[in-house]
C-alpha cells in the first residue's frame, strides 16, 4: 500500500488519542503522516474506552463510548482503518472475554465479530488492519473478573489471542505488537525508555509504533 496522498481513519484508546507523547504530533499516526505524506490522519481515539460495551456504564460518558459505537461517525471516504484497542477491555474488569461462538458486543469476542463486521460492510474493499496491544504492567495479574463469567480473571495474552484469531476469520491483517514491538510495559528497561508507566509509550515508543505501522501498511 502506498502511503501517499492516503486517507487513514485510526480507531483506538488513549494511546491512539495521544496520552503519553510530548505533543500531539509526535502520537504514531501524526508521525506516519508527517514523514510519508498521508493527505489525512484522522485521530479517532478516546482515552478510557473498550474495543466492547461495559456491563456497567461509567459516570464519565465518553469513557462508554465503545469502539462499536464509533464507526458510525467515521467519514465514509477512506483509504484504509487501523484498529489499535484491547488493553482497557482487560485492564477495566467490565468485558468479559467470552468465547469464538459470541456476537454479544459485551463480551470481547463478541465484540470483535461485530467490529469487524460493521468495518467490512462500511469500507468493503479497503484496509482494515488491527494494531494488539502492548505488553503492559501487571497483565498477568488482572483483577477483571466480569459479571458474565465470573470465575476466573484472564490475563492480557487471551486478549490478544481473541484479536488474533477473530481477524483471522474475516481474514483481516494483524500488527502483532505484543509479540514483537520490542517494548514492553512489565519490563523496568523498557518502561526506562519507551513507556514510563507502564501502559502509554512515550515519544520514543510512538517513533517506534509508527515505524512497524508503517512498513506493514506498506507491505500490504
Amino acid at each position: 500500500m502506498e502511503l501517499q496522498g492516503k486517507i487513514i481513519h485510526f480507531l483506538g484508546d488513549s494511546i491512539t488519542q495521544g496520552y503519553g507523547p510530548s505533543a500531539p504530533d509526535k502520537v504514531y499516526h501524526q508521525l506516519i503522516k508527517q514523514k510519508y505524506g498521508l493527505a489525512e490522519a484522522n485521530n479517532f481515539g478516546i482515552g478510557g474506552t473498550c474495543l466492547a460495551d461495559r456491563y456497567t456504564p461509567l459516570e464519565i460518558p465518553e469513557f462508554n463510548a465503545h469502539f462499536i459505537t464509533r464507526v458510525k461517525d467515521m467519514p465514509e471516504k477512506a483509504d484504509a482503518i487501523v484498529v489499535f484497542g484491547g488493553t482497557n477491555d482487560f485492564g477495566h474488569g467490565e468485558v468479559a472475554l467470552g468465547d469464538m461462538n459470541d456476537r454479544t458486543i459485551h463480551t470481547f469476542y463478541g465484540a470483535m465479530h461485530a467490529l469487524c463486521l460493521l468495518l467490512i460492510e462500511k469500507y468493503i474493499g479497503k484496509t482494515i488492519v488491527f494494531m494488539t496491544p502492548l505488553h503492559r504492567l501487571h497483565e498477568d495479574t488482572a483483577t477483571n473478573v466480569s459479571k458474565f463469567d465470573g470465575i476466573s480473571a484472564h490475563p492480557l495474552i487471551d486478549y490478544v489471542k481473541a484479536i488474533r484469531e477473530v481477524c483471522e476469520y474475516y481474514s483481516l491483517p494483524v500488527l502483532d505488537l505484543y509479540a514483537n514491538s520490542g517494548m514492553s510495559g512489565n519490563v523496568p528497561a523498557y518502561c526506562e525508555k519507551f513507556i514510563p508507566d507502564g501502559l502509554h509509550p512515550n515519544d520514543a515508543g510512538h517513533r517506534i509504533i509508527a515505524d512497524k505501522l508503517r512498513r506493514f501498511l506498506e507491505a500490504l
